[in-house]
């Protein structure tokens, strides 16, 4: 799926069914040993991912740590992100020359059972978009939909900021026209190149039951 999503230079690898937790490196075996069988599994299936990933990219296999934010802790010289949901793990790495922060993220494709959460994760801009688009294609799970952007919205500004983003500190704003989004920052944004980004750009789609978005942060 994430290979229609995002683009050149970046490198995709994706699974539909876990791979042995025999497959982890004894680093990362160490970090879920104690945790529940699916657990274990998701762990170790979504590193595998980035691993098929990297290896396009000419790196060699190597554990795949969290640092201290629970952030991939990537090669030098690479981005990347990771996502894994019920029934599906992916990942995305580029040469961070090329791409200087990538946002992934793959949720269930079903209502947010609670409204009080939509509450929490959206403005009330954002909440005034969800009833119209909702009743515009209801076919379509719009309140998971911008929880899965401001997700991607996170991975992309957590590694050019180290800092943490709020769910109302972005405003989404979902285009149904060409399965598009733009979130406009509320706080301050990083610096990318001499330049501030006041947003972030990205794409959705919708398919065998998932919401996936994308971000690419370009050089």
């Amino acid at each position: 799926m994430i290979d229609k999503l995002l683009p050149a230079p970046v490198v995709t690898a994706e699974a539909f069914h876990d791979a042995p937790v025999s497959e982890m490196f004894p680093e990362e075996w160490a970090l879920v040993s104690g945790a529940v069988p699916q657990r274990q599994r998701e762990f170790g299936t979504v590193r595998g991912c980035a691993r098929s990933a990297l290896a396009e990219l000419g790196i060699a296999p190597a554990p795949l740590l969290p640092g201290p934010n629970r952030e991939p802790q990537w090669p030098p010289g690479i981005a990347g992100a990771m996502t894994h949901c019920a029934g599906y793990r992916a990942a995305a790495v580029a040469r961070s020359a090329e791409v200087r922060a990538i946002g992934l993220d793959a949720e269930p494709h079903l209502p947010v059972e609670d409204p009080g959460v939509v509450d929490l994760i959206t403005l009330p801009e954002e909440r005034v978009q969800l009833r119209r688009l909702s009743a515009a294609q209801p076919e379509i799970c719009w309140d998971r939909l911008v929880f899965s952007a401001k997700e991607s919205v996170y991975k992309a500004w957590y590694p050019l900021t180290r800092r943490w983003l709020d769910f109302e500190e972005a405003h989404v704003t979902l285009n149904p026209s060409n399965s598009t989004f733009t979130a406009r920052l509320l706080v301050p944004g990083p610096v990318v190149d001499g330049r501030e980004l006041t947003e972030f750009s990205g794409r959705w789609l919708v398919g065998a039951g998932l919401v996936v978005t994308g971000i690419v942060v370009m050089a």
